[in-house]
């Protein structure tokens, strides 16, 4: 083979093309011209002959301008680990590639030929390089010819690899220490300690920040000199080539970096080819928290679309603590397989992820493997399970506060209405004692709420037409919102009827509407909207599932200022208000919330600032109507309780204040009153069978025994005995699960004289009945 000889004289190829392709095109010119038929047939048979020869001849051209494209690219990886300076060229000298090392000592712009390179260093490099093409061309019987000169302290090789692909390599003759590279060159200098003496403008440039060490550049150790490594640039981590410098006999190494062939760069996200189809959601992290490795579940649960240049902080929020230092705890093998709750950042805010931390790698490359698993379900579960618990506390709190209030409301109002009874309305203390009654009523009013709230009052159910309803309201909801306030109500034709309270329902209704005329301060307009919904599955909306069914929808909508959204999910808790002080008590929406929850209904608020609130009702659609109903039936009237009574009243009651007052009140009226502070220390009494009663007069909730307890066992020796029961709970709230007791009723607290009197006498005037 004479590859080299063909090599440098593939101009031959050229100048065959053009003479054969000018032959062809004179054949065919001239076959037109001449007069004779047989001399016009041989001019075109030879131009068909030029033509057919010129396209293979085209053909090989195209194939060496590939080859030889080929072989340069091929060369230009090979020469890369040289520690001598390298270039790649055509026969143009027009420079293909360079390797580190001549990076290292010459600036290199893109187009540039190797004359102009030279052009400081050799006093005329075209007589160099073209002597060097010259005796390289002259060598014949030879796979690569190659050639060397010796000029201005420079040995200077010429490598014929192929068709236009020639190497060029120099290295200085003496043992002159290079230059730092260029400031345009990314190159460093390292000494034996892995410290990092010199860092080119370049190279700071490129990572960002000023390397101390080694391992401020390179995320692995360094390793084979012409080999891709992975280098902490300031945009994430990017392959680069290190090539090898010579530059002392000390110990100190120079390297430069240049970037390697696209095509020979794998993407660092298919790092784990493994695991990227895994269904499990996996991160590759470091000590310091970067994300270096992911997989495809774990990016579509991050909702990112790649991890590079990432940090752990990024996209996860800390468990409580520094994110480094739990990664360094990790790392160091205490902690890992200890699974942490981290919540997405920014946009990923409401996505939950459970973190385990697994060590890998050894030495340098000790890294740590996150597995993720979500559980939004889960926390969304568990928050909505905090906020029912914490309701059910709140609840629990606000019924023993009632129970506690009524019993203070009680003395308060009843000796408040044991003055009143000795004084007049022309006593000068009369005025005093009547606002100290309207006082506690007002407070008996806000413990009425808190009952509310607490779901431990009692609700009359009947069927209601919301229509109705609001019709009967409309005259005193004008009269709430004021005039500069429009309200307007809005009904669905067919809107069907509900079970509830009426007289709670028209509260809930008007706590809304006020709420919604506070809300737009003076001016604005409020509308009632009803309608029909059929859920045909269940809906989840604001933490709380909607079963499915038919449901009457009540929405209370204004034009106020909205509520911001972190206020939100304390607007039900009691004592709650963003109204200054003496303008509300925070009971409203607690009430509302209350009264719903227990008709079975739910309560969903939508607002936004500046726009305005709803309030969205959802009351189950009763089977039965209004007008289906069975028209209540009217109480008797009670019996005449004027003047003086008889008889005798054992009153239990463990509250002082309380049993002090009722006992001075029955008294006053006539009764014959002993008084007990436990059931125990009543039965004791009702041991001894001389001893007459006619009513038992009890508290409910007390100490040891509870009121009905003891009530049934004294009734088994008296059973036409009647029995009044007294309680700050509801008459629900001490259901025991045992028959109801015959001739009791309930008197809740607080009561008044009066009201205690007469139900005492109503009860005593059913016994003579009943006698």
């Amino acid at each position: 083979m004479r590859q080299a000889r063909i090599s440098l004289q593939s101009d031959r190829i050229e100048q065959a093309v053009y003479w054969v392709g000018l032959t062809a095109v004179l054949c065919l010119a001239g076959s037109f011209l001449v007069q004779s038929l047989a001399l016009a047939a041989g001019l075109r048979s030879a131009a068909w002959l030029g033509l057919g020869l010129l396209a293979v001849l085209i053909g090989v051209r195209r194939f060496a301008s590939w080859r030889a494209a080929a072989q340069r690219r091929a060369a230009v990886a090979a020469i890369a680990p040289d520690q001598r300076i390298a270039f790649v060229s055509g026969r143009d000298r027009r420079i293909a590639g360079a390797n580190g090392a001549a990076h290292y000592a010459f600036s290199i712009p893109n187009e540039a030929t190797l004359d102009s390179v030279f052009a400081d260093t050799l006093a005329d490099p075209s007589v160099v390089f073209d002597g060097l093409m010259s005796r390289a061309a002259s060598r014949n019987g030879e796979a690569c010819a190659s050639a060397v000169v010796e000029v201005a302290g420079y040995s200077i090789r010429l490598d014929v690899a192929g068709p236009q692909c020639l190497i060029w390599s120099c290295s200085r003759i003496r043992g002159d220490i290079p230059e730092m590279p260029p400031a345009t060159v990314p190159g460093f200098t390292l000494d034996p300690t892995g410290a990092v003496p010199h860092a080119t403008p370049a190279l700071v440039s490129l990572l960002g920040c000023e390397p101390a060490h080694v391992d401020d550049i390179l995320e692995n150790a360094l390793r084979d000199i012409g080999t891709p490594h992975a280098v902490r640039t300031a945009a994430g981590i990017r392959d680069y080539m290190v090539s090898e410098l010579p530059f002392d006999g000390n110990g100190t190494r120079a390297f430069v970096l240049t970037v390697p062939p696209a095509d020979s760069r794998p993407p660092r996200e298919a790092e784990w080819d493994a695991i990227e189809d895994l269904p499990v959601p996996l991160l590759k992290v470091t000590d310091d928290g970067r994300l270096v490795a992911s997989n495809r579940e774990a990016r579509k649960l991050l909702h990112i679309g790649s991890t590079e240049g990432r940090k752990l902080s990024d996209v996860l929020d800390g468990p409580g603590r520094p994110i480094n230092d739990w990664l360094a705890q990790a790392l160091g093998g205490q902690g890992t397989q200890v699974s942490e709750f981290l919540r997405g950042r920014a946009d990923n805010d409401g996505t939950f992820v459970q973190v385990t931390l697994s060590t890998a790698g050894a030495g340098d490359a000790r890294h740590l493997i996150a597995v993720l698993n979500d559980v939004t379900e889960l926390k969304t579960l568990e928050a909505q399970f905090v906020q029912s618990q914490k309701m059910q506390a709140i609840g629990q709190l606000a019924g023993g506060i009632a129970h506690d209030f009524n019993n203070l409301l009680t003395a308060i109002s009843g000796h408040c209405d044991l003055l009143l009874l000795r004084h007049d309305e022309g006593h000068q203390n009369y005025a005093d004692l009547i606002q100290i009654h309207q006082n506690a009523n007002r407070a008996a009013s806000v413990v009425g709420q808190l009952l509310a709230f607490s779901r431990k009052q009692n609700l009359q159910l009947e069927a209601i037409d919301l229509r109705a309803t609001l019709a009967d309201l409309t005259h005193l909801l004008n009269r709430l919102v004021g005039e500069k306030v429009t309200l307007s109500l809005e009904h669905e034709a067919d809107l069907g009827p509900i079970r509830a309270d009426r007289r709670q329902l028209e509260q809930v209704l008007m706590n809304l509407v006020v709420n919604a005329r506070d809300a737009m301060q003076g001016a604005g307009e409020i509308r009632v909207v009803t309608n029909n919904m059929t859920l045909a599955s269940q809906m989840r909306k604001d933490r709380v599932t909607v079963p499915p069914g038919d449901y009457v929808v009540v929405n209370v909508i204004d034009t106020g200022n909205g509520i911001a959204p972190e206020k939100l999910p304390k607007i039900f808790e009691p004592f709650y208000t963003t109204k200054r002080t003496g303008e509300g008590t925070g009971l409203g929406l607690s009430m509302v919330y209350g009264i719903v929850k227990q008709t079975g209904g739910y309560v969903f608020v939508e607002s936004e600032i500046g726009k305005g609130t709803t309030f969205s009702l959802l009351f189950p659609r009763s089977k039965i109507s209004p007008t289906e109903a069975r028209p209540a039936t009217k109480a008797p009237a009670p019996p005449d309780i004027g003047g003086r009574a008889d008889g005798v009243v054992l009153l239990v009651e463990d509250e002082a204040p309380v049993r002090a007052f009722a006992s001075r009140a029955l008294r006053l009226k006539g009764y014959t009153v002993l008084e007990a502070d436990s059931a125990e220390a009543a039965l004791e009494m009702l041991d001894t069978d001389d001893l007459h009663v006619d009513i038992f007069v009890t508290d409910v909730i007390m100490p040891g025994m509870d009121g009905p307890t003891w009530v049934r066992k004294a009734l088994k020796a008296r059973p036409r005995t009647k029995v009044v029961f007294v309680s700050g709970y509801p008459e629900d709230a001490f259901d025991d699960g045992e028959e109801p007791i015959a001739n009791a009723v309930f008197l809740p607290k607080p009561f008044s004289l009066t009201s205690l009197t007469q139900t005492v006498q109503t009860q005593m005037g059913n016994a003579l009945e009943d006698a």
